[in-house]
């Protein structure tokens, strides 16, 4: 007696390309993607045709110059630091309550809201990296700047209006930008030890 060979049934494969898709959706919805570190910065308006000859003068002590080297280290004019330190002494360098001579020039202003209030106009903190620094030193000691600034527009807030800085009236926040304007400097990357 002959068997019969027996037929295997098909496999329905009509909505494989469903149940994939939906995978495929599934796991770009669920996954997270690594996202690029960055600062947040706003750029000033590109001088006018006349102003692209005059160069600037700063005056030396108007000047906080942030140098960090292919190793990590920080230098805060001549003085090796940490990136702890930097806040604080960016702090003292924008206020310069007492008027020192090594630190910026303090100028009364009459601030729309404060009133007469000492201002340090001048001031601008230059930041240097050399071409091997680490983007987290880096940003570290650029987070650590503006906070010395946000720190500084805190306490004048609460020492003018009673209330945080985040808190205040847009007029108000103003006022106290004027007050402490954000002057960092960011110089071009150098490669030091090489002949350039």
């Amino acid at each position: 007696m002959a068997k019969k060979k027996r037929k295997m049934p098909g496999l329905n494969t009509s909505s494989t390309a469903d149940i994939s898709f939906m995978l495929l959706i599934f796991f770009l919805v669920t996954t997270s993607m690594d996202t690029d570190q960055g600062l947040g910065r706003t750029l000033p308006r590109p001088p006018e045709d006349e102003d692209q000859n005059n160069e600037i003068k700063v005056k030396e002590r108007n000047i906080l110059n942030i140098r960090i080297n292919k190793d990590n280290y920080l230098m805060i004019g001549d003085d090796y630091v940490t990136v702890a330190d930097v806040k604080e002494r960016a702090k003292v360098f924008i206020q310069n309550k007492d008027n020192k001579p090594n630190l910026p020039e303090v100028q009364m202003k009459n601030i729309e809201g404060i009133g007469q209030y000492p201002v340090t106009v001048n001031h601008v903190i230059s930041v240097q990296t050399d071409r091997g620094t680490s983007y987290g030193v880096y940003f570290q000691v650029q987070d650590a700047l503006v906070s010395a600034y946000n720190e500084l527009r805190d306490e004048l807030a609460k020492e003018k209006f009673h209330v945080s800085y985040a808190q205040c009236t847009k007029k108000e926040q103003e006022a106290i930008r004027k007050v402490y304007p954000q002057k960092i400097s960011e110089a071009e990357p150098k490669k030091y030890g090489q002949a350039q």
